[in-house]
């Protein structure tokens, strides 16, 4: 039977066809919506089917409810099945190609009659796109360039996928007799924004019965191994995972090594070494001179923790997200490891969305789902004009809002502090969508890229940086627009980004949302060296979104952020003398 991301790969695919056909907005948008709700229900749509319930779906009415119905019934479509004899499927994928949209598509397919992107490839190498209405040759370049960024994108899972996933893995496997301890390892317990397969470690000492609950979980096609103590299956959306089950005693160094990363790993197994000791995923064994190896047995050390591996090195537990050998072992030893930054730390949310724009719920609404969560502040930055398929806010609209905030800060009292802000869009041109004039009157201003992404280098690096030096921008958001694993990011020039944000002190922001992550941690540690404020935001568009902030707060911490080094971390009455103080200067 179908689940939930094949129901919504199926109306995905529906929406992208018609739209290349030319099918009315509405219904495109339709089926994206029935998409997008599909991801976000928290069970299987099968079981509202069973119920008789498909209807209570957000957004799923009676048209959409009854191809659910056919799908779960028949595992087929008749509606998409003549929709792909009017547009080949395979044009679909074309609209991964960076900058190629739906007419695009439709014009060159209908006029040199091609379906292939091989196909498009060729076709616009040989020179037979440019003279085509409305492309040329710039057109053609940035295709065979799309294509090529198509080529470097890796096969890896989003964390926004694989951390969900593998925590139901761990729920189940808690769950069995005689299991003591589970985890993530792997990139996934470092928490980087794409994974590999998904490793799981579990303490046990009944390796069989993990086995069997591990081989029959839900949604697993097919089981690639299975041994004692170790097993490995496919889900049905291709998704891999392994399970390997470990003693009690021995689950520390067994976490431990699994988790990595390799060079944090060489590192500890010097350190070690030099304390005549070989460090390996089942325990620490005191070496024997004679042979330089570990002797075992009597002598063998076991670690049923990480902590103890750790404290027999001499060392601090180091946190997961730091180890990937940048320093953090030599910080270790040095008692100068970071006091990371966690989810509880952040008080207020500075990028949030409403129905003013293209968010899903009410100020009021928001206001009070973020003050659930122990937020102080929320900023609403609802989009501005240009950006057009948000609904983008025209500068008449702000004074409605601007007195809907007076109302709804008045229902709210002390619970949260409303501002009243706006995510501006960085136009192609390097100007930012509102005047001057009229940024100065909005508690925040968030300047973002959504757009014009694949300008040359040079071009869209002096673009962000004419954002970042204007007086009225408190925050750059998601600076390098990247839609993991769908669009890469802006080709800025990101060290030249950086020195200007540290001489204006503009914040960065951390995006939450997993198919963001931007900025990455990379980046993010260098500003906090260069001394610049980092803000970390939902960008949330729904309730459910401002649960998305432990994801922000990943990079963050694998960026080395404390919180004083975020913004949005800061208490009420700092992070408003902050903005004051911006303000003033511009």
């Amino acid at each position: 039977m179908l689940n939930n991301r094949q129901l919504a790969d199926t109306f995905t695919l529906i929406a992208n066809l018609s739209e290349i056909k030319g099918e009315v907005i509405y219904v495109i948008l339709a089926y994206r919506k029935a998409s997008e709700n599909l991801m976000s229900l928290g069970r299987e749509a099968s079981e509202y089917w069973k119920e008789g319930k498909l209807r209570e779906i957000p957004g799923v009415g009676k048209a959409i409810a009854e191809k659910i119905d056919e799908l779960l019934t028949t595992g087929k479509l008749e509606f998409l099945e003549k929709l792909k004899l009017e547009v080949p499927a395979s044009l679909a994928d074309w609209l991964q190609v960076p900058g190629l949209g739906p007419k695009k598509i439709a014009l060159i397919w209908r006029t040199l009659n091609i379906t292939a992107l091989t196909q498009l490839e060729t076709a616009a190498k040989n020179g037979q796109i440019r003279d085509l209405p409305g492309m040329g040759a710039k057109s053609e370049a940035a295709i065979l360039e799309g294509i090529a960024s198509l080529a470097r994108r890796s096969g890896r899972i989003p964390l926004g996928r694989a951390y969900p996933l593998a925590q139901a893995i761990i729920a189940t496997l808690k769950r069995v007799d005689g299991v003591v301890a589970a985890e993530s390892a792997g990139s996934l317990r470092r928490m980087r924004s794409t994974v590999g397969d998904l490793d799981i470690l579990v303490a046990s000492k009944d390796s069989s019965a993990v086995m069997d609950a591990f081989i029959n979980l839900p949604g697993v096609s097919r089981v690639l191994g299975k041994g004692e103590t170790k097993a490995s299956i496919e889900f049905a959306d291709g998704v891999r995972a392994q399970v390997w089950v470990h003693p009690p005693e021995k689950f520390g160094t067994a976490l431990q090594y699994a988790t990595g990363s390799k060079d944090h790993n060489v590192q500890l197994r010097q350190i070690a070494l030099a304390k005549g000791l070989s460090l390996s995923e089942h325990s620490l064994t005191k070496i024997d001179p004679s042979t330089g190896s570990g002797r075992g047995g009597k002598d063998e050390i076991l670690c049923a923790t990480e902590e103890e591996v750790y404290e027999m090195l001499g060392l601090p537990w180091i946190p997961p997200e730091l180890r990937e050998g940048r320093g953090e072992v030599a910080a270790a030893k040095a008692g100068k490891l970071p006091k990371l930054i966690e989810v509880k730390d952040i008080k207020a949310d500075l990028q949030t969305h409403s129905t003013w724009s293209d968010g899903k719920l009410s100020m009021l609404e928001m206001a009070q789902a973020a003050a659930r969560r122990g937020m102080k502040v929320i900023a609403f930055t609802d989009h501005s004009a240009s950006l057009g398929v948000t609904g983008g806010m025209k500068m008449e609209d702000h004074k409605r809002q601007a007195d809907e905030i007076k109302t709804i800060q008045a229902q709210l009292g002390g619970k949260i502090l409303v501002l009243h802000a706006s995510e501006v869009e960085i136009k192609a041109d390097g100007t930012l969508d509102y005047p001057d004039e009229f940024l100065a009157t909005l508690d925040l201003v968030v300047a973002s890229m959504h757009t014009g992404l694949r300008q040359p280098r040079e071009k869209v690096t002096q673009r962000m940086i004419n954002a970042i030096r204007n007086p009225h921008v408190d925050i750059i958001g998601h600076p390098t627009g990247r839609l993991i694993p769908d669009r890469e990011g802006a080709d800025l020039d990101m060290e030249a980004v950086l020195n200007a944000a540290a001489e204006t002190g503009v914040a960065l922001e951390i995006n939450a949302h997993p198919s963001r992550l931007d900025l990455d941690d990379m980046y993010a540690r260098r500003a906090k060296e260069l001394g610049i404020p980092i803000s970390i935001n939902t960008d949330s568009h729904s309730e459910a979104d401002f649960d998305m902030l432990f994801y922000g707060v990943a990079v963050a911490r694998r960026a080395w952020l404390t919180k004083e080094d975020v913004i949005n971390a800061w208490s009420t009455k700092k992070l408003l003398s902050w903005l004051k103080k911006r303000g003033a200067a511009a």
